[in-house]
């Protein structure tokens, strides 16, 4: 009896963030949106929850993505209440989500655009007059036992509290004033737990030490909240939006949790796709990722230029994905890259992005090169602070500045036909006078010297000094 007692306490709830519908998103979204509906109803969730961000701007009312989200919205409202949160203001401009509690359903679809605590009371949402319910109003709900107590959190405007506290003070002050709502409504929570409520936090902002889609940590003094903040409220589960990347924190048995994104809309996201199926009881609260089809993403970077043969290995398991290739070249090197080969590669792909990056030649001008009146002046300079040696790079200038090219060449051709073959010299001296082991001659004493000439070819060798000048680039530095 007692189990019987805790499951009819437990309560379901489906949690979607971030759809981003626009033009530009819709097939994904719509593909991620409507798997992720279906499954709610198919698993008897009682309660949708949608934490902000259903579209990704501004939208016209006769937009095909604003009538494919109303469609979804609609199809959620006819098998459980669902309550959206107001997202980002440059996502969701005010005003966006006012029709979506016009549409009509089965049940009623709840806007929360202000700061607010809501029950549900027989499928019906009760929102508070101010912040957290009045002493009196948690006095009626504790008669009535609602299903559930949400505490909301919309997007706060920033431009409203720099307004007040100051440009400086907005981007750390924001935490402060988010905080000291959330205890506000961790002693009303406490209440109502203690009664045997279900208490449930929705907020859309950025965590201190969450981690975006991209891998990347979010840290400093600007984000609106803090861990200690978020438990401080007193919420059995607290979900939030924003961050496209799915990731939780738990303590005591309580429990807050980005679903991520719905579907992915970046290349290089990472994690899985999905939303949060919820239970929840008063005192505790669990959730799992259930996945959607969401787009395949393949991103293949190099610090150089493309390998071409591991692209080709890359695009043999590429078909029907999303794949983005990036590479960084010199300047100089750009041309040597083939973009119709790449794109070939891939021409099995649902979508194929290229991205180079050009890292330009820097030139700069040596000191004092403008001062100098004359091009040997110029050049000198040149080589004093690029420390080179002068005279044979003034030498080659000079040649340059007398003779025309044909001249040129002429005397180089000159000079290597002029160049005698080598020869070997052997000295044989008759008739030495040999003292121990050296030669003794006497002043009057005459010597016989015999010079023989071979015009065999000389055994292999360095070249003659003469000819290092033919080795070299004749007019490099």
């Amino acid at each position: 009896m007692a189990f019987l007692l805790f499951m009819e306490a437990t309560l379901k709830l489906a949690h979607f963030s971030d759809l981003h519908y626009a033009p530009d998103h819709l097939v994904e979204s719509e593909r991620c949106f409507s798997f992720a509906v279906g499954d709610a109803i198919a698993n008897s969730a009682q309660v949708g929850v949608i934490s902000g961000d259903s579209t990704d701007h501004r939208l016209d009312a006769h937009a095909p993505s604003l009538n494919a989200l109303a469609t979804q919205v609609h199809r959620l409202a006819n098998a459980m209440p669902v309550l959206m949160l107001q997202g980002t203001f440059s996502h969701e401009p005010p005003g966006t989500l006012d029709n979506f509690a016009l549409m009509g359903g089965t049940h009623q679809v709840h806007i929360a655009d202000r700061v607010s605590q809501v029950a549900l009371v027989d499928g019906r949402f009760w929102a508070s007059k101010g912040p957290v319910f009045s002493p009196d109003e948690l006095g009626d709900f504790l008669r009535i036992r609602p299903e559930v107590v949400f505490t909301c959190l919309p997007t706060v405007n920033k431009g409203q509290l720099a307004a007040s506290v100051g440009a400086l003070a907005a981007g750390t002050e924001l935490g402060d004033v988010l905080a000291a709502y959330l205890a506000a409504a961790g002693r009303v929570n406490a209440q109502l737990r203690a009664a045997g409520i279900a208490t449930v936090g929705v907020s859309h902002g950025t965590v201190s030490g969450c981690e975006t889609e991209h891998g990347v940590v979010m840290a400093g003094f600007d984000h609106e909240f803090s861990l200690t903040a978020l438990f401080e409220a007193e919420c059995d589960g607290f979900m939030l939006g924003h961050i496209h990347k799915a990731q939780q924190w738990e303590r005591d048995g309580r429990l807050i949790a980005y679903p991520g994104s719905i579907g992915r809309f970046h290349y290089g996201e990472e994690g899985a796709k999905g939303y949060l199926a919820w239970d929840v009881v008063p005192g505790s609260a669990s959730a799992h990722l259930v996945e959607t089809p969401s787009r395949q993403m393949i991103c293949v970077d190099f610090d150089g230029p493309p390998d071409m043969a591991r692209l080709e290995e890359i695009a043999a398991v590429a078909a029907d994905k999303f794949v983005r290739v990036r590479w960084q070249i010199d300047e100089e090197h750009r041309q040597s890259v083939d973009r119709d080969a790449i794109k070939a590669l891939f021409a099995g792909a649902a979508s194929l992005k290229v991205e180079a990056r050009v890292l330009p030649v820097v030139r700069s001008r040596a000191e004092g090169i403008s001062l100098e009146t004359t091009v040997d002046g110029k050049l000198a300079r040149w080589c004093v602070v690029a420390n080179v040696e002068a005279e044979p790079v003034l030498a080659r200038l000079q040649l340059l500045a007398s003779g025309d090219p044909e001249a040129i060449a002429a005397d180089i051709l000159a000079r290597l036909e002029a160049q005698p073959e080598p020869r070997s010299l052997a000295v044989v001296i008759a008739h030495p006078a040999e003292q121990g082991g050296s030669i003794a001659l006497a002043p009057d004493q005459e010597v016989s010297v015999a010079i023989e000439v071979s015009t065999a070819p000389a055994a292999p060798g360095p070249a003659p000094s003469t000819l290092d000048w033919l080795t070299d680039d004749l007019f490099a530095a």
